[in-house]
């Protein structure tokens, strides 16, 4: 029986041991019997290519690495803000609208609305509508509805069959420790994947 390919999304291609932290999960997945797929995986010839022809390479190169995988483990920690990796977030909603599972992990304790109350500088600068949802500075209304991230890319996950993995761990750790990733693992495990 062929192992099934996760796909491993997340900002991790932005560390500086990319490739490293890429061992570390698939290793994780092989102990569980699944083969791991990271974006880095192809070869890709960028030789004469402006930038936006390497974008574009590395995008097609990405989709194609999702087509051949079976579930996608995003990692949701938030990134250069109070939500996650815009890219991740792409790559989330890629897999779900094929009918894939999508599982996810964020090393960030605590909801979206708290998390962008903080952004804009507390939740003193917010404003309460009538209606009873908090807005923004810029009049734009706050999610309020307890989930970890945008509730699109919650339902995803949730829609799957799986709940996201939360972990607190210390600011310095939170783009590597793999807590939550062992724990999205052993959810696929104990569903029978």
């Amino acid at each position: 029986m062929t192992a099934k390919r996760i796909y491993l999304a997340g900002p991790d291609v932005f560390l500086p041991d990319a490739l490293e932290a890429a061992e570390r999960k698939k290793k994780l997945c092989r102990s569980r019997g699944f083969e791991g797929a990271f974006p880095f995986d192809a070869v890709l010839d960028f030789a004469r290519l402006t930038p936006r022809q390497k974008a574009m390479r590395i995008y097609h190169s990405d989709v194609a690495l999702m087509d051949s995988c079976d579930i996608c483990i995003a990692h949701m920690t938030p990134y250069r803000g109070p939500s996650m990796d815009v890219g991740t977030a792409y790559e989330m909603g890629y897999m779900r609208a094929q009918g894939k599972p999508v599982l996810g992990y964020t090393n960030v304790v605590g909801d979206i609305f708290a998390r962008t109350a903080d952004f804009v500088g507390g939740r003193d600068r917010l404003r309460l509508r009538e209606s009873g949802v908090h807005e923004d500075p810029d009049s734009m209304m706050i999610e309020g509805m307890g989930m970890v991230d945008n509730l699109m890319l919650d339902g995803g996950v949730i829609s799957s069959g799986f709940e996201i993995e939360v972990t607190d761990v210390p600011h310095a750790r939170r783009y590597v420790d793999l807590a939550g990733f062992e724990r999205c693992l052993a959810q696929l495990t104990a569903k029978g994947f």
